[in-house]
């Protein structure tokens, strides 16, 4: 996965990210004690995150604004995943609700690295029918899908009813304040459109387990 990850980031970004990539070894292989196999899933998860951070841009982002961007996405994977995390990410079932999981192919692989199993569903209604037989260590959803522009708040809305507390993550088109603020209203960690964020909270979320 490595080499073709970063083959696409340097094809669509390419100048802009040369000094990036020729520092990328500095962070990405911190951690001390870590064996040969958890280096491997730490660089994995980094060029993963680094190509959902690019394919992202925010919008109006320069070339040399996303590679400043990149470069932070792979010094938040060398500061937050250490082999506790990774014990921890390989006992972890994460539910992923969007009706276009291909969008989030980087992402998904970002945390899988680590070991993260993910169940998907593409509706609303086949999340809630999951969520009746298997126990989940967080959620990530979209927002708007088919018919239901809030579908997001609408599953966050029937978990909490119910009482399923399971950590509610939005992965949406927007972070802006007031929509972080409903979000968290609701009683979700919180909403982000930004790969970095997602791979922070998700972790987050995963920490709590006991």
């Amino acid at each position: 996965m490595w080499p073709g990850i970063l083959l696409f980031v340097l094809i669509r970004f390419g100048p802009a990210l040369h000094d990036f990539f020729s520092s990328l070894a500095e962070f990405s292989f911190k951690g001390a004690g870590f064996e040969a196999s958890a280096k491997r899933r730490q660089a994995e998860a980094t060029a993963a995150l680094v190509a959902a951070t690019v394919a992202r841009p925010a919008e109006g982002a320069t070339p040399e604004a996303t590679a400043e961007e990149a470069k932070a996405a792979a010094e938040l994977v060398a500061e937050t995943v250490t082999a506790r995390v990774i014990r921890r990410a390989g006992k972890s079932f994460v539910l992923w609700v969007d009706d276009r999981p291909s969008n989030n192919m980087h992402e998904r692989h970002a945390l899988e690295a680590l070991g993260v199993n993910f169940i998907l569903s593409t509706s609303t209604k086949d999340a809630l029918e999951k969520l009746k037989h298997q126990r989940f260590d967080a959620i990530i959803s979209d927002m708007g899908r088919t018919s239901d522009s809030q579908a997001g708040y609408t599953l966050l809305d029937a978990l909490r009813t119910s009482g399923d507390r399971t950590p509610f993550i939005i992965y949406a088109g927007s972070r802006a304040p007031e929509h972080r603020a409903e979000t968290r209203r609701r009683g979700a960690l919180g909403c982000t459109n930004r790969p970095e964020e997602l791979f922070d909270m998700v972790l987050s979320a995963l920490g709590r387990k006991t």
